[in-house]
């Protein structure tokens, strides 16, 4: 059976099934045109009779998944609410730039291994990472990364003063 034929004979009742358990349109047309990308990716063959129940069991596979999705995503945002943004006011923007600039600034003032160990432990590093990227010892890693901090907090401190 070649697609159009497959298509023109279940495509309008797969939609018609669809939308009744989704009570959604478009998630409906969405899940019948998915089934019959996974019919063809597959390479089903069969019956006609075969194929369109393929078709409704695929179909009602893709609408237990989104249900499922649907209420994980649902759960994940009462538990996690996402709270709209509010716009920073041109003062609190222009703060924020200055703190950014004298950040960059202070650490283009620290010596390269100082900015290295910074850098890569805050973009979320181990110790050990850190240690075999330097080529130190990984217990020596705590005190040169205290010591990095403070000359950074120097660095900034005399980037305000100035």
């Amino acid at each position: 059976m070649d697609f159009d034929t497959t298509f023109d004979a279940h495509y309008p009742e797969l939609v018609r099934y669809c939308h009744r358990l989704t009570g959604d349109g478009d998630a409906a047309e969405d899940i019948a045109q998915e089934s019959f990308v996974r019919l063809f990716d597959h390479g089903v063959e069969g019956t006609p009779v075969g194929i369109r129940a393929w078709l409704f069991k695929t179909a009602t596979h893709l609408v237990r998944d989104r249900y499922r999705v649907d209420r994980n995503r649902k759960r994940l945002l009462e538990e996690n609410p996402v709270m709209p943004t509010e716009h920073d006011s041109p003062e609190r923007s222009l703060e924020r730039r200055e703190a950014r600039e004298l950040a960059r600034a202070a650490l283009a003032d620290l010596v390269p291994r100082d900015r290295e160990i910074l850098l890569m432990r805050y973009s979320g590093f181990s110790y050990k990472e850190i240690a075999d990227a330097i080529d130190v010892s990984a217990t020596s890693i705590g005190t040169l990364l205290a010591r990095a901090e403070r000359r950074f907090e120097e660095a900034c401190a005399a980037g305000e003063a100035a």
